[in-house]
């Protein structure tokens, strides 16, 4: 008892509190309103103007004032990115990320290598921002810290993993203030350089002109072309947060759509701004790499060269710190979204179904745990380093970005008679598949043999693995449908059978079924019992709750749309047993830890019927395995060693299976 004790309070003090189904305005305190929705799914985009402006500055080599082109082509590439995407989110107001967008606009198999694309990018999201964080809290630190910097990074990971299990809204609080600390030093360094350069920027223009010829006539116009588009490729983790709003859109305050454009467009500005500022910045101060610094920490370094050395050595090192926590920060977005994909494609069947579970706190923790245990294997193997993830990074979201926007243009041209703004609409979203696809091309081609051939084999390993799980599910649901003929049958029972309402005996001995909706496996273990046990039990009672997951946790009406079917489907249970004799009861709950609800409306069905056995079906497989049991919860044996610690008597009945295993 006092063990069970000591780690309760362990699990309050880490993780928090577990929150009630029936507590008030539940949906509004878990919800993020447009400023904190910034925050938590902005950061992302946010933050990599710390390594993607610095990526493409470097492979532009000597040639460092055509940075003024790729400047311009990021501003253009984020515009039309976030109004495509802005359209997405109007289309999709209960969640548009790339795997739903291309499941119902393309086919549920571009869904999954979309949802598969997603999965591995907001993993390397994680471990990108992480490592990039260490190594910009490590460059203003003593070069003999150094040592220090994986493990540091490997904590930081593990103490994000804890902070998103104790809830959407509590991670993201925490980070308002780094957040806007980051805005707000980073907004004055893009003023200040304009502000103390503006007589520069003539001459800047004329060297930029001057360079373009020079580079033309060494290596001709295509040579310029492929040094831009390698520059601008290896800047495109700039993008990579932006779908990440469209994704995130049920953890939005309502009205979503609203709020979710709105964020959009907070997003939008303040990365063109900052990306775009930050490049020409590098060139009216003249930044070159230096040795273990980031290009962020050199061009804060020669900013405030001239000021006192107090508080130029102040501004240095806060806007250093505020990069190295916002990187730490951006890893929300993988730890937000990463877990949502899990488990919209849990509920499709792609990936094992524990996925769309959800913890005490409302959060779905399995997919959490997964996206921190995989960030954390990463992180391991590339030791941190972030020009190794940097070729990893980016291209697998340019493939949902693909996936997604080739969907919205194939749903304009096929509305194209209903809706009266489909050209416009379809133009953006066809300039947004052009300039996507290209960028997904260039990367591919710029990236492949360095290394990112890798994420693609990783994919793919996930898109075969998704497609075999789906398999499993078919081949147990072909199954378990011979079993509905009964589910006919009863019905014409129920229908035949005179209204009834008998009262059953509290004292005779009664069966208690535990039971998920009207189908044929709980008709079966119903049916079965008496075979069993001939005619000694004259009450059937039956006990089924809801699962809240991450598919009805949208609203107060879907919980109260769950509790109005879960009662609906037990009552048909009761009318069945009636129309053959029995006196009946049902019990009923809703809620997202169903083990607890089951427990504890079996101590509500003993307390009225002492003399009752518990029975519950278990799918039984012939060629049983590891992988079959991950993907099945086997909930009737966990219940049943917890049923009889409660001293309550319960029986297992087994549906065997021929399905082989995935």
């Amino acid at each position: 008892m006092a063990r069970t004790s000591l780690l309760s309070s362990l699990k309050t003090l880490l993780f928090g509190r577990s929150r009630s189904l029936y507590e008030d305005n539940l949906f509004h305190k878990v919800s993020l309103i447009a400023v904190f929705a910034w925050v938590g799914l902005g950061a992302d985009g946010l933050s990599s103007s710390c390594y993607g402006p610095e990526e493409s500055f470097k492979a532009l080599g000597s040639n460092h004032n055509l940075t003024v082109f790729v400047a311009l082509a990021c501003v253009v590439t984020i515009t039309v990115i976030c109004a495509s995407y802005s359209q997405i989110i109007a289309l999709f107001p209960g969640g548009g990320g790339g795997y739903l967008v291309a499941s119902k606009l393309l086919s549920p198999g571009a869904g999954v290598v979309s949802g598969s694309a997603l999965l591995v990018d907001y993993v390397l999201t994680i471990t990108l921002s992480i490592a990039s964080g260490a190594d910009a809290l490590f460059s203003i630190l003593p070069p003999e810290w150094q040592a220090w910097k994986l493990a540091f990074a490997l904590a930081a990971l593990a103490g994000l993993t804890i902070v998103n299990l104790r809830g959407v809204r509590e991670s993201v609080m925490l980070w308002v203030p780094i957040f806007f600390l980051f805005v707000v030093t980073h907004a004055f360094a893009i003023l200040y350089a304009a502000g103390t350069h503006a007589a520069d920027v003539g001459a800047l223009a004329t060297a930029t002109v001057h360079q373009t010829r020079s580079v033309a006539s060494q290596l001709g116009g295509f040579g310029l072309l492929a040094l831009l588009l390698r520059s601008y490729s290896m800047g495109a983790g700039t993008y990579t947060g932006i779908e990440a709003v469209s994704n995130g859109l049920p953890i939005l305050r309502e009205p979503r759509v609203r709020t979710g454009r709105r964020t959009m467009v907070y997003m939008g500005v303040s990365l063109a701004v900052t990306v775009a500022g930050l490049m020409l910045a590098y060139l009216l101060y003249g930044v070159t790499p230096a040795e273990g610094k980031t290009l962020n920490a050199v061009l804060f370094e020669r900013m405030t060269a001239g000021w006192p050395h107090a508080a130029g050595a102040g501004f240095v090192w806060i806007s250093l710190a505020a990069e190295a926590t916002l990187l730490l920060v951006a890893a929300q977005t993988g730890f937000l979204d990463g877990p949502r994909v899990l488990a919209n494609m849990a509920l499709d069947r792609w990936v094992p179904t524990r996925f769309a579970n959800l913890s005490d706190r409302f959060v779905t923790q399995n997919g959490v745990l997964l996206m921190g245990a995989c960030g954390f294997v990463m992180m391991a193997l590339t030791r941190g380093s972030v020009a190794l993830l940097v070729v990893f990074y980016s291209i697998n979201v340019f493939i949902t970005f693909s996936l997604s926007q080739l969907g919205m243009v194939r749903h304009w041209w096929q509305v194209r008679r209903a809706e009266r703004t489909w050209v416009r609409r379809l133009a953006i979203n066809g300039l947004g598949l052009i300039l996507t696809s290209a960028i997904l091309i260039s990367l591919t081609a710029v990236k492949f043999n360095e290394g990112g051939w890798i994420t693609l084999v990783v994919t793919g390993a996930i898109v075969a693995a998704a497609f075999s799980i789906k398999r499993h599910y078919l081949g147990v649901s072909a199954q378990l449908r011979r079993l509905d003929a009964i589910v006919e049958v009863a019905e014409m029972e129920i229908s035949a059978a005179p209204a009834s309402a008998a009262v059953p005996n509290p004292r005779a001995r009664t069966a208690v079924f535990l039971v998920n909706g009207f189908n044929g496996l709980g008709l079966h273990t119903a049916l079965h019992v008496p075979r069993l046990f001939g005619d000694s039990f004259k009450n059937l009672v039956f006990i089924s709750v809801g699962a809240v997951d991450a598919g009805n946790f949208k609203g107060a009406d879907d919980i109260e749309a769950l509790r109005a079917h879960t009662e609906a489907e037990v009552g048909r249970y009761a009318s069945w047993a009636r129309a053959h004799g029995f006196g009946s009861a049902t019990f009923t709950a809703v809620g997202q830890d169903i083990m607890g609800e089951v427990m504890g409306l079996a101590v509500a069905a003993r307390a009225q019927f002492p003399n009752s056995v518990f029975f519950a079906g278990q799918l039984a497989f012939e060629n049983e395995t590891r992988v079959t049991r991950f993907l099945h919860n086997s909930t009737a044996l966990v219940l049943q060693r917890r049923f009889f610690v409660a001293n309550l008597p319960f029986l297992v009945l087994p549906i065997r299976v021929d399905t082989a295993p995935a």
